[in-house]
């Protein structure tokens, strides 16, 4: 236990290393920033690879001026010492943040010394806890979170780097919670950056946490760099990753940062793959940015990228919501042309887009021509086959297919086969 206060000793007495930038480039103001993110609202986004602003590279490692102080610069640069795991991650981070304080600067000394007591005290449980180091460490950073103590869960987190103990994923996503309540950013992208290098699963909820951080805040520059990090660290899983984060970002309703996620994803070295321009095609879609979505299908295809049902689904449901028919023909067409059989997705949007324009005559073909290639129907389906049959005045045929639904209901898809998986 000796050496454990030492060693915390140690870290509150070091002193932060001088981080200089490689790039001197001018520095990006968050006006700057403000004004691309005005570009993705009105319809004009452009790719940040590359973007310089006023002579800025938002993608190099130049530190934005000093807005407000930010709490773990000098954690992130003591933890290089001795620790050559992390090394390349966190020495691009303290680069990028090396204008803000971190949280032992902040700190008085008194709160610095009753941090250093609380953590040997907490060293000393974990030492004689029968229970794992692990499941310890994970009970005792819940309640600092709890709390509100974020530099006694950073000065542990120290502790846990150099010992290389890793935490399980429900620890994770709530020191993301805690950093994201904190407006902790620097602490967010550590956090984030040890879950995925763990052997922990990362989930939705973690993804979520990581997104739900930036609702309030215009780092964007800095969640850049960190989108770059990540895809250069991850190597065979960043296009997984990153596309997860993607996914999560539109989930919390921040479409425009996940678009420009998306954009700077094309000057990385993992670029967008199918699954990426799908998760992007069915965000422009529920928001009905039509346009943005035709150009970035047409831009999968420039990519050799070849769309798959999925894409051709995203885009027909998309323009059925907008009720646009001509255009649902369009890419049926096309999705024929390419070999692909529909499915249940493909002839729900057919069905309710000739219903609604009152050619019930053509839905029920479809519905008929589904059935016959054995595909189960869905309860939306019958839904919409019964409300326009019985707007068009064929109620005796609506009452008809609802005895049908209600003797079926067992094997119909219903709403939980719909619901749209985390991706």
């Amino acid at each position: 236990m000796l050496a454990a206060s030492k060693w915390f000793k140690q870290v509150a007495q070091s002193k932060p290393k001088s981080c200089v930038s490689r790039i001197d480039h001018k520095l990006c103001s968050n006006s700057q920033i403000r004004r691309l993110i005005r570009e993705q609202v009105n319809c004009k986004r452009t790719s940040w690879a590359d973007k310089h602003v006023d002579g800025c590279l938002l993608t190099s490692s130049q530190s934005l001026r000093k807005r407000r102080q930010y709490p773990h610069t000098n954690f992130l640069t003591s933890i290089l010492v001795g620790v050559s795991w992390i090394l390349p991650f966190f020495a691009t981070v303290s680069t990028s943040l090396g204008d803000y304080q971190s949280v032992a600067t902040q700190a008085s000394p008194f709160e610095e010394e009753l941090t250093d007591e609380l953590l040997n005290e907490i060293l000393s449980a974990i030492e004689n806890a029968s229970t794992s180091t692990r499941e310890t460490c994970t009970t005792h950073i819940e309640k600092l979170c709890k709390a509100g103590n974020l530099l006694a869960v950073a000065k542990l987190l120290q502790f846990l780097h150099d010992k290389h103990i890793f935490l399980t994923t429900t620890a994770y996503n709530v020191l993301l919670a805690a950093a994201g309540e904190g407006n902790d950013i620097g602490l967010l992208f550590q956090v984030f950056k040890d879950l995925l290098v763990s052997n922990e699963s990362v989930n939705s909820t973690s993804y979520l946490n990581f997104a739900k951080a930036f609702a309030h805040t215009n780092e964007a520059v800095l969640l850049l760099r960190f989108i770059k990090e990540v895809s250069e660290s991850t190597v065979q899983r960043s296009a997984t990753v990153v596309n997860r984060i993607i996914f999560a970002f539109a989930e919390c309703g921040q479409i425009d940062k996940a678009l420009l996620i998306f954009d700077h994803m094309k000057s990385l070295k993992s670029k967008p793959d199918l699954i990426t321009y799908n998760t992007v095609l069915g965000i422009l879609g529920r928001a009905g940015r039509a346009n943005e979505m035709l150009h970035e299908f047409a831009s999968m295809k420039q990519a050799n990228i070849i769309p798959d049902i999925i894409a051709y689904n995203t885009l027909l449901n998309s323009f059925r919501k907008l009720g646009n028919l001509d255009m649902c023909l369009v890419f049926l067409k096309e999705m024929e042309e390419r070999g692909f059989e529909p499915d249940l997705q493909t002839y729900f949007v057919l069905i309710e887009s000739f219903g609604r324009t009152g050619n019930v005559e053509e839905s029920l073909r479809l519905f008929a021509d589904m059935k016959r290639r054995h595909i189960r129907p869905s309860i939306y389906i019958y839904r919409s086959l019964i409300n326009n049959l019985n707007k068009m005045g064929k109620s005796e045929l609506a009452s008809t297919l609802l005895e049908e639904m209600t003797a079926s209901l067992a094997d119909l898809v219903g709403p939980k086969d719909f619901r749209r998986k985390h991706r």
